[in-house]
């Protein structure tokens, strides 16, 4: 019965120990069933997390190359903003559409020959120009009666045509073919019958259109013989007839001043001459300066609603050129002749905004003489704001300017919008092809 017991006892045993093993190994599948579905799980987590760090980088450098795509073209519009914004401002100059080609050409000027251009000399004669071309190279000379004397149009138009030929930049020809009294070359019968005559007398005889008329005439004359600018009009508003420049004026009012002037200059434009409104910023009834020196007291507002007038008519239809004059203007710059004053060159390019040539009266006129140091006239002249200068000390007077942008007294930028409005001028003119 024991036996039996203990046998029992012994199974029991056995099949406990079996139930155990197999509750172990099944607990023991199970866990690695547990870890495998964990590190799976991990697997695909790391995976997923590693695309997804892969589409953030993407994500990334795809925005990055984006800004430095946008960044790029935000530069390429800033630059092409500023090279069409100054195409733009130089368009709305005169001679804006001729810049570029002036630039190319002033790129290969020296100083000594961009100096040389701001000049318009006195004629000294064949031989002395021809020299002076090649050693001085100055943009332009005016001539005076005396050069026309004993001469005709065909030595005239030889002697010009071979001053035009030996110039490395085509030169600008200019003479004061104003009618009346002011008359260079129609003074001798070679040239013309007769003398021009003044505005005033045309106007009397057939109106706007005799003026009109007269000045194509005068322009097909000048330029039959070689001249391509003529120093006219006279614009100025004189209201005595006893004052110095009333002969040479229209003798008109303001206004009627004002619209004379806009249709000869359009005419003059026409007919392919340039013109030279003056004496900016108007002589009035002053004394004449080639002698002495007028001081013009009038208050501002004169200028303002009277002598600006005729200056903006001209303006108005593209007035190439306007002449400075020398008198002491109180209300503009006590110490200075407007030729030297920076203040009405300022007044000139900002209230009126003239953008074309502005060109000094003779500098050898004895208002001037007064008020510069060392006969440094053409320097002041060239601070004040002057794109050209007439003068009758070509040689020294240029070599005066060029020691002062030498010295830092002028800047060459100062000489090269200068310049770059001459070169321009004489391509809108057809003088330089």
């Amino acid at each position: 019965m024991k036996k039996n017991r203990k046998k029992h006892l012994i199974i029991i045993l056995v099949i406990l120990i079996v139930l155990l093993c197999i509750d172990l190994c099944f607990f023991s599948k199970s866990l690695i069933q547990h870890n495998n579905s964990n590190n799976a799980q991990t697997e695909v987590a790391q995976e997923e997390k590693s695309d997804q760090l892969n589409v953030d980088l993407e994500n990334t450098t795809d925005i990055e190359s984006n800004e430095n795509i946008e960044e790029t073209e935000l530069d390429s519009n800033n630059e092409t903003s500023t090279d069409t914004n100054q195409k733009s401002s130089n368009n709305n100059e005169l001679f804006g559409q001729y810049y570029d080609k002036a630039d190319e050409l002033l790129k290969t000027m020296t100083l000594e020959e961009k100096v040389g251009q701001m000049f318009l000399a006195r004629y000294p004669g064949t031989a002395s120009a021809l020299n002076e071309i090649k050693t001085q190279h100055p943009g332009g000379y005016i001539l005076f009666a005396k050069d026309f004397s004993e001469k005709n149009k065909n030595t005239m138009t030889s002697e010009l045509s071979k001053l035009q030929s030996n110039s490395n930049v085509p030169l600008f020809l200019a003479v004061d073919e104003e009618g009346g009294t002011v008359v260079r070359v129609s003074s001798y019968t070679a040239f013309r019958n007769s003398k021009f005559k003044s505005p005033q007398d045309l106007y009397k005889v057939g109106g706007l259109q005799s003026i009109l008329e007269d000045s194509t005439e005068k322009s097909n004359l000048l330029k039959s013989i070689g001249l391509n600018m003529n120093l006219a009009p006279v614009v100025d508003i004189p209201t005595n007839s006893s004052s110095f420049i009333y002969a040479r004026s229209f003798g008109k009012g303001a206004q009627e001043t004002a619209e004379l002037t806009e249709s000869l200059i359009k005419r003059m434009n026409e007919d392919n001459m340039i013109s030279s409104m003056k004496h900016f910023p108007g002589y009035g009834d002053n004394v004449d300066t080639h002698t002495g020196v007028a001081v013009d007291k009038r208050d501002y507002t004169t200028f303002q609603n009277s002598d600006f007038l005729p200056f903006k008519g001209g303006i108005k239809a593209d007035a190439p050129t306007i002449m400075v004059n020398h008198n002491i203007v109180n209300s503009m710059d006590k110490t200075k002749p407007a030729s030297l004053s920076e203040n009405v060159h300022k007044i000139l390019r900002e209230e009126l905004n003239f953008s074309g040539l502005i060109i000094t009266d003779d500098l050898a006129m004895q208002a001037v003489r007064k008020y510069v140091t060392n006969g440094e006239a053409a320097v002041q002249a060239v601070i004040a704001g002057n794109d050209m200068i007439i003068s009758s000390d070509f040689k020294t007077q240029k070599q005066q300017v060029i020691k002062a942008v030498q010295d830092g007294r002028i800047s060459e930028d100062t000489i090269d919008t200068a310049v770059r409005r001459i070169l321009a001028c004489k391509y809108a003119y057809g003088i330089i092809k």
